[in-house]
């Protein structure tokens, strides 16, 4: 089943092609602005869906997240992107991912998430024998045990734990 808010990377690219064509004619603050809203809104709602996913499946959602890059500078394919993401304060893929699963963390904690999400959470001061300790002031979590590392370790409340 596919949401029509989160668009498939085919349809991100699509985007970028037709941002390119535009180029010329706009100037960097249109451009970055159209970026914004068109590729990395749609990234940043399912960024947090990514966490642990393995380096070769990365690389379908690094080069939409380096296209945007070599766009604004015009850079060519054969570039590095590292330096042109820096220049820009975007963050690379795997830093996103981590960022956007600490943002849901967050909104967890406070009461801004949904419930179901929250739910599965459990700080360290839920337990009694932690409860005495130092790091009860602190809003750490407990991260659960998995059986299995590549579906257990993707859950949410482990990578949301582990990420925190």
């Amino acid at each position: 089943m596919t949401y029509p808010i989160c668009l498939t990377f085919s349809e991100m690219i699509a985007a970028l092609r037709q941002l390119r064509s535009l180029q010329r004619s706009l100037s960097c603050d249109a451009l970055l602005t159209l970026l914004r809203a068109l590729v990395f809104s749609k990234v940043d709602y399912c960024c947090s869906v990514l966490a642990g996913i393995s380096g070769t499946l990365l690389q379908r959602p690094k080069s939409v997240m380096n296209a945007p890059a070599r766009l604004v500078f015009s850079a060519r394919r054969s570039e590095h992107t590292t330096p042109l993401l820096c220049e820009l304060h975007w963050l690379q893929v795997q830093e996103k991912i981590q960022f956007r699963l600490c943002v849901l963390v967050y909104r967890c904690l406070n009461g801004i998430a949904p419930p179901y999400l929250a739910e599965t959470l459990r700080q360290s001061t839920d337990l009694d024998a932690r409860r005495r300790l130092r790091s009860a002031a602190t809003s750490t979590l407990i991260v659960p045990s998995t059986r299995r590392v590549t579906l257990g370790d993707r859950a949410f409340p482990v990578a949301a734990a582990r990420a925190w």
